[in-house]
């Protein structure tokens, strides 16, 4: 029981620390580029963010490849032992950069920031809210360059609306009762949130089919992974070319599509976050077709040789055609991931970089509940009446294909969702920097 604890009490410490890298190490980085961006070079940020999932995918290929191969035939205890080197060695070095490194000064907390534009907002409803009127006066946060919050979901401005300055501002200029008046600032970072969220929906959905992992691992395990004659591809492996696929991409797209596009242009050209996000929804849409098609050709292989009660028969139809979707799945992550991490940080107030790159963590993991919950659902609706769930535990006797088609509608919806939420949400902000450069 004890031992059980320890592991529990072990995987929960670990979590924990991964989250906090993840939500750190994104926005952290990108505060050291923040004189290069302002200085003219606009594509920085996005170099950045492509990079460092490029750095990313590679590690993970690295520790998919060297590490699950230290433990299967090493040993656990030197398969456990050898991340513990590399964590301490990476917490060394990050701390040995310490000096050189550009840190922005610790604020109040964004959440109660948060919550007390909402309740400030609340107890102010009376008050008039245009930002337009002279003889309104908002309560700017000192060193700020916000003077007036914009004039959507204006019933948020009357959150900064000082009705009785005397009252309610204290001499150092600071509000006397935070929960009642609260900054121009506080009121543009709920805005910022409140409207990314229709956006960060649709990364949700596209998350549900990201994390459908256990299948293609079955499936893989009842085709012919054979190279030549003696060699065999792991079933649990297939998922590297997914990651190399992303690898080859980044490098693709840095290296050579962009110079490409420039060069044909004549000016310096990139894709806008938006475009790159609804290009990886459309790869994922893509990919689940793929994966629905192959499947429904596998389990009519499998079903003319006899295995329909086998499903851990191995079929004559090689595993070469899992290939694409592993492929399209890769891209559409590396796409779709950069593309929302870039697009959350470049709309959100610095205050908020840390937000912003957790965002995508937190889409990841409702998307994986939603999943589970998708799935339970088609399962309790398929096998009413006594019939064969599509999502059988025996791959041969379920209907995958069919699964799959219904996350392909899923995606199909999402894409026009999105298309429609890009339209509501406007230009961002780079993007009215160029048109007035323009």
């Amino acid at each position: 029981m004890l031992q059980f604890f320890f592991l529990c009490f072990s995987l929960g410490i670990t979590a924990i620390g991964d989250g906090a890298i993840k939500s750190s190490s994104l926005a952290f980085g990108s505060d050291q580029l923040t004189r290069e961006v302002y200085h003219g070079n606009a594509r920085a940020m996005e170099r950045y963010f492509s990079w460092y999932y490029a750095l990313y995918a590679l590690s993970l290929l690295v520790a998919l490849m060297c590490l699950v191969y230290i433990q299967v035939n090493m040993g656990w205890d030197l398969g456990f032992g050898a991340p513990v080197l590399l964590m301490l060695f990476s917490t060394v070095l990050i701390y040995l950069g310490t000096p050189f490194y550009v840190k922005l000064k610790p604020k109040s907390s964004l959440i109660t920031g948060l919550f007390q534009v909402i309740v400030a907002s609340y107890r102010n409803r009376c008050l008039g809210s245009s930002s337009e009127s002279a003889d309104i006066l908002y309560h700017q946060k000192r060193g700020s360059a916000i003077v007036l919050p914009s004039e959507k979901l204006r019933f948020l401005n009357k959150a900064c609306i000082a009705q009785d300055p005397q009252l309610d501002l204290s001499p150092d200029g600071e509000a006397t009762d935070p929960w009642r008046l609260c900054t121009v600032d506080q009121v543009e970072e709920l805005k910022a949130l409140l409207k990314v969220f229709p956006i960060w929906l649709t990364a949700v959905v596209f998350s549900i089919n990201l994390s459908q992992n256990s299948f293609p691992v079955l499936q893989a395990t009842t085709m012919d992974r054979h190279i030549g004659s003696s060699f065999e591809i792991p079933a649990g492996s297939f998922g590297l070319f997914g990651v190399i696929s992303a690898i080859l991409w980044l490098v693709l797209y840095d290296c050579l599509i962009l110079p490409i596009a420039s060069k044909l242009s004549g000016k310096p050209t990139h894709f806008s976050t938006k475009e790159r996000m609804g290009f990886g929804l459309f790869l994922s849409f893509l990919s689940v077709l793929v994966v629905a098609a192959v499947e429904g050709v596998r389990r009519s292989v499998a079903i003319k040789e006899g295995y329909s009660d086998d499903p851990q028969g191995v079929i004559p139809m090689s595993a070469i055609w899992l290939l694409p979707q592993n492929c399209l799945t890769g891209v559409a992550v590396a796409v779709h991931a950069i593309g929302q991490n870039e697009f959350y940080i470049s709309e959100f107030p610095r205050s908020m970089s840390s937000v912003a790159s957790a965002l995508l963590g937190v889409s990841s993991g409702v998307g994986s509940l939603l999943a589970s919950f998708v799935m339970s659902t088609i399962d309790n609706l398929t096998k009413r009446g006594g019939a064969e769930s599509w999502v059988s535990s025996n791959v041969n006797k379920g209907h995958y294909d069919y699964y799959y088609l219904v996350l392909a509608g899923f995606s199909l919806v999402n894409i026009l969702c999105y298309v429609v939420c890009c339209r509501a949400y406007g230009p961002c902000k780079g993007e009215v920097k160029e048109e007035e450069k323009s």
